[in-house]
């Protein structure tokens, strides 16, 4: 078989009652808001980067429990799965996508490889029928649930066949102009999801590349033709087809980058003007990151129309328009702030993640795009998985899996005293920025 495609930042660079819902997770959201002020956000956070992250302490104290209680609370779990694995072949619709909702949070929350080895040609049958027979919420959980379990199971052989065997119907509900745009959206991000985790094959990544940007080019004239008009329930679509075709590009053999160039470059600055503020941010970083993997072909790649993308982006760097959201705002002039820098000076902004005892670091235009696909999925999963999923911690360098024992974990444990001192510190750095940016306004006024 063909050899699998490497990550270019290696080495290189229930029953039939109601099913209830799987406790301790929570659903993500495409992008996260910022403070009421960007200056005020970036000083308050420069002021408490340094301040240890609160987000793991949960996953650590119970790694320091008693084995016996923990052997118990995993059996407990188990035969809560098995019921919802049993249900996804309920009669009644509402079962069938309880039972999926609580296997999704199930799945993001915890690492489940050897319950889901043993399950996967069930689950494969249970998914095939939710997204040939289901409807709308039904399919779009069933291809949510397929991405995720591609997730737990990584990219050995298991992994692909069960991607293998779903990748025709994800195709077929999002090729299709009947389904409901809610599962399109899902099914777009399980195929690029899936083919960027389990795909060994340059065909099959190709071909889930081409699938993708067919869905999202229709949004762009072609020559000299008028933009489409594309109705506000299609943003989500279009937004979900873009970023789970940038994240395909990140393991795309150099051979075929340099025609993708050529072919969508032109076009993807159309999308800077689209009505929803989701797709603009899409379409800029993705930008960004056609601009990242041209430099690594050709350290001199110079863009014909600069001028004019520049001009786009920097407007839309300090867009204060009154009738956007004040939160669409921020948000969007902080992409768009990080965006022109890089494609004016080629220099990407450092992200730093705490999680637990590590600190991963996001330097680069395909590991931001890598980082928020799988955030998407996980949501406050995120970091147990970062932590224990050696799919994840391979393709970010973060090598083996830590293990420490009780001890060390106790030693590094954050107090309830230490908690409310990072807090109240954090409070103050906030208090002082934005005091700071209220004296500024004050002087202009």
């Amino acid at each position: 078989s063909p050899p699998a495609i490497p990550h270019q930042w290696g080495q290189a660079r229930c029953c039939h009652k109601c099913v209830q819902p799987f406790p301790g997770a929570r659903s993500s959201t495409q992008a996260d808001s910022g403070s009421s002020e960007d200056e005020a956000v970036s000083e308050a956070r420069s002021t408490t980067s340094e301040c240890p992250s609160l987000h793991s302490t949960a996953a650590e104290d119970s790694l320091g429990g008693d084995a016996a209680e923990e052997q118990g609370q995993q059996e407990d779990l188990e035969e809560k799965l098995k019921e919802y694995v049993d249900c996804l072949t309920d009669k009644s619709a509402k079962t069938r996508q309880g039972a999926l909702e609580s296997l999704r949070l199930a799945l993001a929350s915890r690492l489940l490889p050897d319950f889901l080895l043993e399950r996967r040609l069930t689950l494969a049958d249970a998914l095939e029928k939710c997204l040939k027979k289901g409807k709308g919420e039904e399919q779009a959980l069933a291809a949510a649930v397929l991405g995720l379990l591609c997730v737990q199971l990584g990219p050995g052989p298991k992994g692909e066949e069960l991607f293998h065997s779903l990748q025709p119907l994800l195709v077929s509900v999002l090729s299709d102009s009947t389904a409901s745009p809610a599962a399109r959206l899902h099914c777009a991000s399980a195929l690029g999801l899936g083919c960027y985790v389990a795909a060994a094959d340059v065909q099959d990544l190709m071909s889930c590349l081409n699938c993708l940007e067919s869905v999202f080019s229709r949004s762009c004239a072609v020559g000299g033709s008028t933009v489409p008009v594309v109705p506000a329930s299609q943003h989500g679509l279009l937004c979900a087809a873009l970023q789970a075709w940038a994240l395909l590009l990140t393991v795309c053999p150099s051979a075929h980058i340099s025609h993708i160039l050529d072919r969508q470059l032109p076009r993807l600055p159309q999308l800077l003007s689209s009505e929803s503020v989701n797709l603009r941010i899409a379409a800029g970083e993705t930008i960004a990151l056609l601009f990242e993997l041209a430099r690594d072909l050709e350290e001199d790649f110079l863009y014909e129309d600069m001028e004019a993308l520049c001009s786009a982006l920097r407007t839309l760097a300090t867009d204060s328009n009154k009738y956007r959201a004040k939160a669409d705002r921020r948000r969007q002039r902080s992409t768009f702030r990080a965006v022109l820098h890089f494609v004016e000076g080629g220099e990407c902004e450092e992200e730093s993640i705490r999680f637990g005892l590590e600190v991963l670091y996001v330097d680069s235009w395909a590991r931001r795009r890598a980082y928020a696909a799988f955030k998407d999925v996980l949501g406050s999963g995120m970091h147990h998985h970062l932590q224990n999923n050696e799919l994840l911690r391979d393709i970010f360098g973060l090598g083996p899996v830590l293990v420490l024992d009780a001890a060390a974990l106790k030693a590094c444990k954050i107090s309830r005293f230490e908690k409310h001192l990072y807090n109240a510190a954090a409070f103050k750095a906030r208090t002082k920025a934005r005091s700071r940016v209220r004296d500024k306004r004050a002087d202009l006024l």
